[in-house]
């Protein structure tokens, strides 16, 4: 069977970055498994694996754009640290969810000072082409159910 939309897809993949330091890889883990077709991995890497099937192994490279996209200065904002109630030691690279319009967002710490907390909300992946080594596992239809809930159920999946 070959990868297409509704397919339920597992593979081993490890991600590195335009100087090969690897950034993140399922080696030693499960594979990832997730539905094909519903944006639940990045569009480049996901485009890449279509009429792919069990046993393949490929290199893609997937530019900014098709990955976690570009970097938007505007999402890099000066915060009072009042605006950190309740919490006494700020440092950069610490994490936080900010309310915005839209619902909650990651933002990320990268600097700090007497008056105020530099916050990144950008993807830390934002602006960088991504280099996956992928081989696949396995590929099968996804159920009526998971089509409807447009995700993996059972093993690699969510369960119910």
């Amino acid at each position: 069977m070959q990868i297409s939309d509704n397919s339920v897809v597992s593979f081993h993949y490890t991600l590195t970055d335009k100087d090969g330091n690897v950034i993140d890889s399922s080696q030693g883990n499960a594979p990832l498994t997730y539905l094909h077709g519903v944006g639940q991995i990045v569009p480049g890497l996901e485009n890449a694996l279509v009429g792919k099937a069990v046993g393949d192994k490929m290199d893609v490279q997937v530019p900014a754009a098709e990955g976690y996209g570009e970097r938007h200065e505007f999402m890099i904002q000066q915060v009072p640290r009042e605006a950190f109630q309740g919490v006494d030691d700020i440092e950069p690279g610490m994490q936080f969810t900010a309310q915005t319009p839209q619902g909650g967002m990651t933002v990320t710490v990268t600097a700090v000072d007497e008056t105020t907390v530099t916050v990144d909300g950008n993807h830390p992946l934002a602006g960088q082409d991504l280099f996956f080594a992928v081989e696949i596992v396995s590929v099968r239809e996804a159920s009526a159910e998971e089509q409807a809930h447009g995700h993996v159920h059972g093993e690699g999946g969510h369960q119910h």
